[in-house]
């Protein structure tokens, strides 16, 4: 029986002595919370990774109402890296500050997406629709293709 990769260890860096690291960040410290997971790129990655993700969201006290929208762009964007990319492997790194979640995804592949193509030219086909679900759950959301992989970031408001 093949064995489920894990996430490899996460990365605080804000959980230092005397941080309340169960609060979301005081406004006047400047202090940007981060977190990161390396995942095998494979099916099992990627609710293990949003698995990842919504801890992260709870450890940092994030608003309920932000779970949806962070379950939905990691497996989105986590699953688009595994399924087009070809990589071996994926890269989530989460930051929060007062304002904003960020959700970047890193891949080490080539997506198979061809530039000025509709991503969605057949209106009855399943699939092609990811990035449109990201982009309207999140305030921003950019994608950068480059030979040596791809870099995604969507960013979550926090606040109305």
């Amino acid at each position: 029986m093949p064995t489920i990769p894990h996430p490899g260890q996460a990365v605080l860096t804000d959980d230092r002595p005397g941080n309340r690291p169960s609060h979301r960040p005081d406004p006047t410290s400047g202090v940007r919370r981060t977190a990161g997971c390396l995942a095998v790129a494979t099916a099992a990655s990627v609710p293990a990774l949003r698995r990842f993700a919504r801890g992260m969201a709870a450890h940092w006290g994030l608003p309920v109402g932000i779970d949806d929208a962070l379950r939905l762009v990691v497996s989105e964007l986590v699953g688009n890296a595994v399924r087009h990319s070809g990589g071996r492997e994926v890269a989530l790194l989460l930051s929060v500050d007062l304002a904003t979640l960020s959700v970047e995804v890193r891949d080490n592949g080539r997506w198979l997406l061809r530039p000025g193509r509709p991503r969605h030219e057949d209106e009855l086909a399943c699939g092609g629709r990811g990035l449109d679900i990201v982009e309207a759950h999140a305030r921003r959301c950019t994608v950068d293709a480059r030979p040596g992989g791809t870099h995604v970031v969507a960013e979550l408001a926090l606040t109305d």
